[in-house]
């Protein structure tokens, strides 16, 4: 409590002061419209940085200070918060740890780990990391399907024995321990789809902070995406946690609409006191495995059995023509990359089939079996994109990875999820406020994670932020060229270091890696 009482007086102290009597600042940003994060407008202030906290706000101009930034009335905000991303591995590399794309799109901050993924051992991962240096800074999740892997091994189309249990348990402490944000869990995937819910209840219960979910179904294939954020309600209510529906979606036709009713659900459940939330990328298009689209059992092995006997055959190719319609049919389907789909990259489904004369689901089943392939299809619909953006618990997220230039096609959110909120969705479509985008990619997540000092502009926080010209922000990465990076994020401060100076990169990497 002292503590806090002797910051605020010298942050008074700071403000009132003359500017010659001042202590200098390592970085002062002047002439600035100011997002804080919280929603509220913006309002006009110099921010002063010392170290990587900010030490004063107000009228400072004229201060001494080591760098001094002219935001020139351009927007300054929080760093971006990418609360879904499949990052953390590549930034543990040399290549990309830097973090080029993510911080041409304005995020400092990743959560990583999703859809159940990941190491079990936490404190070996966040050693690598920071051996590493990260350009940007690294929550982890401890995955749910990691867990299982490691104590089931192979045989998953069961229940854990009571002793597997408690050693996933166990697992999920130490992970904890080791400065876990909570769990996450893939559902739609093996061996995440044979757990039943009181299995991940109890692990995330374990876990504690937050319980972020890849639903069971995000359309009509299985148990339905309405029973699907339903669980994740339930797990958050009986946990004891926050629950996170995994980039909320409506996936295929069949689904479209369905957005009106999946809010509903989660407003009535935050009424009665269950902490629930979503993340959602910006985008109409989805990426998985074309096994995991297609397939019944998500595997090549159920396929070569189905294959090789004429009754099954028919049976399953029936279940892959249905999967293939739910996602929009053959022609919004197109492989990005796989062992399977060599010379395929860019090319869609129906006309795969075409060039080889046989049926979409035939042809998916064939690059399956010789290697599988990842794909990229165009499921969603736009009202129902509007509708989960501005909900006031949804928080931006990418679903993206961190990837080098080269052959094959990634999913452009990789690279322009941020921009691409604000370019699109707010300056193009005025679907939501600049106040309301900023938010769900600060301080929205700052909270619901518990990143303590962080997703604020305050006297006190962390010095991550961006600096950014509205009219110039733009995701330049398409699904013709995904590698292109964010433009219109000029300056962005990691921890209090410069790591893109008007537009150009330092080579900083000030990132951390951020602990429960």
């Amino acid at each position: 409590m002292i503590k806090r009482l002797w910051s605020a007086v010298f942050a008074l102290a700071l403000l009132a002061a003359p500017a010659a009597q001042q202590p200098p600042f390592d970085i002062l940003i002047v002439n600035a419209r100011v997002l804080d994060g919280s929603g509220n407008p913006w309002i006009r202030a110099d921010i002063g940085i010392r170290g990587d906290r900010i030490v004063a706000m107000g009228k400072l101009a004229g201060a001494p200070a080591a760098a001094l930034i002219d935001a020139k009335d351009r927007y300054v905000t929080p760093g971006f918060m990418d609360v879904h991303s499949h990052a953390s591995g590549a930034l543990a590399g040399m290549q990309l740890r830097e973090a080029r794309p993510l911080l041409a799109q304005g995020v400092t901050t990743i959560v990583g780990n999703p859809d159940g993924g990941g190491p079990v051992d936490l404190a070996a991962q966040a050693r690598q990391l920071t051996t590493a240096g990260p350009g940007v800074n690294v929550a982890l999740l401890i995955g749910h399907a990691s867990v299982r892997n490691a104590v089931m091994g192979q045989s998953q189309r069961r229940d854990p024995t009571p002793n597997e249990l408690q050693k996933m348990r166990a697992l999920v402490r130490q992970a904890r321990v080791d400065g876990a944000f909570g769990l996450s869990s893939g559902l739609f995937y093996q061996p995440g789809r044979f757990a039943k819910t009181e299995e991940v209840i109890a692990l995330a219960r374990e876990a504690g902070g937050v319980y972020t979910s890849h639903i069971r179904d995000e359309s009509t294939y299985d148990v339905g995406v309405i029973a699907s954020v339903d669980e994740v309600i339930r797990v958050a209510e009986e946990a004891g946690v926050a629950g996170i529906v995994s980039h909320m979606k409506c996936l295929g036709p069949d689904s479209w609409g369905i957005s009106t009713t999946l809010v509903a659900n989660i407003e009535k459940a935050r009424a009665r006191g269950v902490q629930v939330f979503a993340d959602q990328y910006p985008y109409d298009a989805s990426s998985t495995s074309l096994q995991a689209a297609t397939m019944p059992n998500d595997g090549a092995a159920s396929a070569a059995e189905a294959m090789s006997n004429p009754v099954a055959k028919e049976k399953f190719l029936a279940i892959v023509r249905e999967n293939v319609r739910r996602r929009g049919g053959a022609r919004a389907i197109v492989i990005a990359s796989g062992r399977g789909a060599a010379g395929l990259a860019g090319q869609n489904l129906e006309q795969i089939a075409a060039a080889r004369k046989v049926t979409p689901e035939q042809a998916a089943v064939d690059i399956v079996m010789a290697g599988g392939a990842s794909i990229i299809s165009f499921n969603m619909s736009e009202d129902d994109i509007a509708t989960i953006m501005r909900q006031t618990w949804t928080m931006g997220s990418s679903d993206g990875d961190l990837t080098a230039p080269g052959p094959g096609v990634i999913h452009p959110r990789n690279n322009g999820s941020g921009a691409r909120r604000i370019s699109r969705y707010v300056r193009e479509r005025g679907t939501v406020s600049l106040e309301h985008a900023v938010r769900t990619m600060t301080s929205l997540p700052a909270r619901v994670f518990g990143f303590e000092d962080r997703g604020e502009i305050r006297v006190g926080a962390f010095a991550d932020l961006v600096v950014f010209d509205l009219q110039r922000v733009q995701d330049r990465a398409t699904y013709e060229r995904p590698h292109e990076l964010s433009e219109g994020f000029d300056w962005v401060i990691v921890n209090g270091q410069i790591a893109r100076r008007e537009g150009e990169f330092t080579g900083v990497r000030a990132g951390r890696v951020l602990k429960k």
